[in-house]
């Protein structure tokens, strides 16, 4: 990893988390966090989805006030849906879990995509929904900042709009998208952005570019808080972490899965390391793991492993 020279502010630390499973029992919950606390993880992950392919889904917001009050680990929200919910309420839950959980909130917020009934059925029109976002994001920072907002629109009217208190500690908001709207969007309205399956190289071309939007849109000095959600197969060899990977990936978004295979890892958790290494390099700065699997304490000491082979470099 290399320091920066050039003026800007600098980079945080490196995080690693691990997304929890989608079918996890709540009864669960509170020994599945309290483990990942013990293992030195730096936060939980959850996701967000409203009505995904089946119906499947859950609220990202919800499970975040649920993982908060339950545990003491931060919580990454990776990625919430902005586009389909009005910005006003949005702000009114961040200002609400930021004053029970001051700066133990990351949001990373996306369009979707995978799903355009899902959008659909939200009254959202899937063309639509890049514009919509770009309306949202920059109405939930000026509510953020704890000012009224006045803002006409094509998606939203809002007249001195005031959301307080603000949060103590600001709340990052993290672009998801691989877009050139997307990276566009991250540089003037986020404080990072979220890539997946993408390679290293691009990775880095990603940050580079994002850097120089901002200082276009002057915005040089952002502590930018970019991160990498990968799924991984942490198994007893690469041949069993594959097997695991391949069923969650497979079911999870009804495609082969090696449509995505060349940027989902499997292995050891030496393997990963080395191949989540040159992302960190990159730029990246959290983490998430998404590792499915049955045996949750064994994926558990594996991503802490990673976790330490990557700090340790």
């Amino acid at each position: 990893m290399t320091d920066r020279t050039d003026g800007r502010a600098a980079a945080p630390p490196l995080r690693v988390g691990l997304m929890r499973q989608p079918d996890e029992p709540a009864g669960c919950r509170a020994r599945d966090l309290a483990a990942l606390a013990s293992a030195g993880l730096d936060h939980v992950v959850t996701a967000d989805h409203v009505s995904f392919r089946v119906g499947a889904g859950r609220d990202g917001l919800i499970d975040a006030a649920s993982l908060l009050a339950t545990g003491d680990l931060p919580v990454y929200v990776g990625l919430y849906l902005l586009a389909l919910r009005h910005p006003v309420l949005v702000a009114r839950q961040l200002s609400t879990l930021a004053e029970g959980a001051p700066d133990r909130l990351v949001l990373g917020v996306g369009v979707g995509g995978e799903d355009r009934h899902e959008v659909e059925v939200c009254g959202v029109d899937p063309r639509t929904r890049g514009r919509r976002m770009d309306e949202c994001l920059s109405v939930l920072r000026a509510l953020l900042a704890g000012g009224p907002v006045t803002h006409q629109g094509r998606f939203f009217d809002l007249d001195q709009a005031l959301v307080l208190p603000a949060p103590s500690a600001p709340v990052p908001l993290v672009v998801g998208g691989r877009s050139d709207a997307a990276l566009v969007r991250a540089a003037r309205l986020g404080d990072g952005w979220l890539g997946i399956w993408v390679s290293a190289r691009r990775y880095a071309e990603v940050v580079s570019r994002i850097a120089d939007l901002a200082d276009e849109a002057g915005r040089p000095d952002v502590a930018w808080r970019h991160g990498l959600n990968v799924w991984c197969g942490l198994g007893a060899d690469r041949a069993d972490g594959r097997k695991h990977l391949a069923a969650g990936m497979s079911a999870m978004y009804g495609l082969p899965f090696e449509a995505f295979e060349r940027w989902s890892p499997s292995g050891s958790a030496e393997e990963v390391a080395d191949f989540l290494a040159p992302y960190v390099d990159a730029g990246a700065r959290d983490l998430n793991l998404i590792c499915p699997g049955p045996d949750r304490a064994a994926i558990l000491t594996r991503v802490a492993e990673v976790r330490r082979l990557l700090l340790d470099r």
